[in-house]
């Protein structure tokens, strides 16, 4: 065989291996969005109460954030692909027990499984495809993998209604399964193991424990804040205790020979700034979606499966230029890239306070602004993940990954939490200025967002041949 043939084989397996993590990237992306559409048929089949129906999402979030930094420590040392492996299996296995589920106790312990499922194939789906990759490609690598999370976001929903309006709300979970065979099946054909040389064995007996509980109990307070009230005892205590066994984590990785967190990471301009700009993005995102859909049916009484199909414009658009967004960050830079993503998402409030009454028209009012967050999506969600890698050793990537996911699901679970008070908080004032007050605190978020990112992220790297 040539060199050139050689060359050729090679970049053809690593294109399907990236095809292969996008897929696995996309089916835990949609199970994230396509459960909420089953919420009504599970209430009616399972006969489970709000606060039920409220911790299957819970489950899933908690268990999903809080496993990811160990997660992506295993994956460096044990090998990225085995880890994957091992993620989607879990994954699967949790989606069948949630499709088989005869009661909400069962299905939230069947979501809390997916959610371990999705922590653990989280980091390794990226870090195992990008050293097949040369260094001036990984944007553009990045950028067609994030597109899998604008796909989830877009389809979801209207897959769900589908699904639940031809069969039942079991399938929501089933079809994941013949999914995750072939995902079994093609990763070990066309995926390399890769891992970092130098990981020592063994673990921080403390730091580990202190780390998954400290991030689970600060997610727990933020997803059941609502509840539990924003200043009750619980809350309050469950943030107190999560932060002290955060700090314990740190001083841990501070002295520990194989920590947790690799504190070197934190010293990183790149990775430190994208990290924390991801947050603002992530927070602002998640509830712009959420809110979409309220949008949708609360306000102009459209139904479900229209509600659907009706945010699907701004992820799809955002899917279609992910791709090539990416390919132009390694000539524009990471920074003006953030920032102009983060003000064009910031447009999407502004047209929605201006435009939005409660007679006003989707083509008017929410497509615009729909198609405002798509180009935004487009130069997010994949530039910080480059941003936050790019001066990372490859030997580092399953951990950095794991701890950028980290403090996304934080920003996740922090966003909605926020946006969903500032909208009860104003219900007496009307559905109207509810909403309007949701989006003024979402200009603000991305508004900020973008700020930060303009003073902290680095600018774009030159490189001399």
């Amino acid at each position: 065989m040539s060199s050139i043939e050689s060359v050729t084989l090679v970049d053809r397996r690593a294109w399907v291996a990236l095809g292969v993590s996008t897929l696995a990237a996309l089916l835990t992306t949609i199970d994230i969005s396509i459960v909420n559409v089953a919420f009504p048929s599970i209430r009616r089949d399972l006969g489970a109460t709000e606060a039920g129906l409220s911790w299957v999402l819970s489950g899933y979030s908690i268990a999903s954030g809080a496993f990811l930094m160990l997660a992506g420590r295993l994956a460096d040392q044990k090998g990225r692909r085995r880890l994957f492996l091992v993620g989607v299996v879990v994954f699967v296995v949790g989606s069948l027990l949630a499709g088989m589920a005869t009661s909400a106790g069962t299905l939230i312990a069947a979501r809390v499984v997916q959610g371990m499922g999705s922590s653990i194939l989280g980091p390794s789906s990226l870090a195992m495809i990008l050293p097949a990759f040369p260094g001036d490609r990984r944007s553009t690598v990045i950028g067609i993998w994030g597109a899998s999370a604008a796909l989830g976001a877009a389809f979801g929903p209207s897959i769900g209604a589908l699904l639940i309006d031809a069969t039942s709300w079991r399938w929501v979970f089933f079809v994941n399964v013949p999914i995750g065979a072939l995902i079994l099946v093609l990763t070990p054909r066309f995926v390399r193991e890769s891992s970092d040389p130098d990981a020592r064995g063994g673990f921080d007996l403390v730091g580990v424990p202190a780390g998954t509980v400290g991030v689970a109990l600060v997610l727990l307070a933020v997803v059941q804040g609502e509840q539990w009230g924003y200043f009750s005892a619980p809350s309050v205590l469950s943030v107190l205790l999560g932060l002290s066994l955060i700090g314990l984590l740190f001083v841990r990785s501070a002295r520990h020979p194989s920590p947790l967190i690799d504190l070197s990471l934190v010293r990183i301009r790149s990775f430190w700034s994208a990290g924390v700009g991801q947050i603002f993005f992530v927070a602002a995102f998640i509830a712009t979606i959420l809110f979409h859909t309220l949008l949708l049916q609360d306000l102009w009484g459209w139904p479900v499966l229209a509600a659907g199909f009706g945010v699907v414009p701004g992820p799809a658009l955002a899917a279609v230029l992910s791709g090539p967004v990416g390919a132009v960050v390694d000539r524009l830079g990471h920074r003006k890239i953030v920032v102009f993503g983060a003000l064009m998402a910031a447009l999407n409030p502004l047209w929605l306070i201006v435009t939005v009454s409660a007679d006003s028209s989707w083509l008017t009012s929410l497509l615009p602004a729909q198609l405002c967050l798509g180009v935004a999506v487009a130069c997010s969600f994949a530039t910080y993940a480059s941003l936050g890698l790019r001066d990372v050793s490859p030997a580092q990537f399953a951990t950095a990954s794991a701890m950028m996911r980290t403090l996304g699901s934080i920003g996740f679970a922090s966003g909605i939490a926020i946006a969903i008070a500032v909208f009860s908080s104003a219900q007496h004032l009307g559905p109207l200025a509810a909403f309007q007050r949701v989006w003024i605190y979402l200009f603000c978020t991305f508004v900020a967002g973008a700020a930060f990112c303009a003073v902290a992220c680095p600018g774009r790297v030159v490189r001399v041949d």
